[in-house]
């Protein structure tokens, strides 16, 4: 089984410490979306797990190996951390011949993964003419140049358009399903609840959230439902008598803190109270997350004062 493992993982910078005994694993067979504020030790944990930086303490291996044991290593890891690394002069062609030829791959390979980031047609053209969207797309051809097994992303999504973007979530969810193992950092809430299974959480150098996306999810928020009705005083005073904490806006949609749709409508149900909506309120990947955060964001915006 390949997997990204991580262990006691700890990186110093002189006196600043990024990466604070870190321990996780990334298994095969979904997408792990990789989360945590500005300075929280996200980059750096890639870095470490690919060889880049060394480790102060601890290891990070894939497959069991560190990254630097691994034999033509494009064909085990794939990874996109930085779109601007490209030579500016190379054409995207050439690039991905450079590539597959340290790693024993053949061209063919390149002209696969040009089609498959949609860069067949501009793929003669120097990278220095490539707008951020297209150097993303190249970066993610060469991630996928060697079919890894492992595939780590670093802000996929950034300068993509809209097609791009769904794309690009199509495309990760595909990996997972063909059973790979796939991290993914970025910093769009909204995106990466749209493709990510499971999600590792760092904040301030150390791991704050190792868990499903639904766990987290309905650990950082209550039951609450919403509903809305024809014959709203009857409503009110069901509600009333079975005890719940019930809530009525302008606009005539009740909201009952602390209970779930399925229990409501079994009551409504009983009372013969005709309702046009009925639906639990789910708090959004973003909001919990940054009640999870909000104490270890080391650059926050000040709250804008009234004047």
């Amino acid at each position: 089984m390949t997997s990204i493992d991580v262990q006691e993982l700890t990186k110093d910078y002189g006196a600043t410490r990024a990466v604070d005994r870190v321990t996780f694993s990334v298994g095969p067979g979904r997408v792990t979306g990789f989360l945590g504020p500005n300075g929280a030790g996200k980059s750096t944990t890639m870095r470490l797990v690919l060889g880049l930086d060394r480790p102060t303490s601890g290891t990070a291996s894939i497959g069991g190996q560190p990254y630097a044991a691994l034999a033509d290593p494009l064909r085990h890891v794939g990874a996109l951390l930085d779109p601007q690394a490209a030579h500016g002069a190379r054409t995207a062609r050439n690039h991905l011949l450079a590539l597959a030829a340290s790693n024993g791959l053949g061209a063919p390979r390149v002209e696969e993964v040009l089609e498959e980031t949609g860069l067949d047609q501009v793929g003669g053209r120097r990278i220095k003419t490539f707008s951020l969207g297209m150097r993303q797309r190249l970066g993610i051809a060469a991630a996928l140049l060697g079919d890894p097994a492992v595939v780590m992303l670093d802000e996929p999504s950034n300068g993509l358009d809209p097609e791009g973007t769904v794309w690009i979530r199509e495309l990760m969810k595909r990996l997972a399903r063909e059973g790979r193992t796939v991290l993914v950092s970025s910093h769009l809430m909204n995106e990466t609840s749209s493709f990510a299974d499971h999600l590792i959480v760092l904040g301030r150098g150390r791991l704050i959230a190792d868990l499903s996306m639904r766990e987290f999810l309905d650990s950082r928020s209550r039951p609450r439902v919403r509903m809305r009705t024809t014959e709203p005083a009857r409503l009110g005073e069901a509600l009333g008598r079975e005890g719940y904490r019930a809530v009525q806006d302008e606009g005539g949609r009740w909201t009952v803190e602390d209970v779930r749709a399925e229990e409501i409508g079994a009551m409504i149900a009983r009372e013969g109270i005709p309702i046009v909506e009925l639906s639990d309120e789910q708090t959004t990947l973003e909001q919990a997350y940054l009640d999870l955060t909000a104490e270890s964001t080391e650059f926050a915006s000040a709250a804008p004062q009234e004047v």
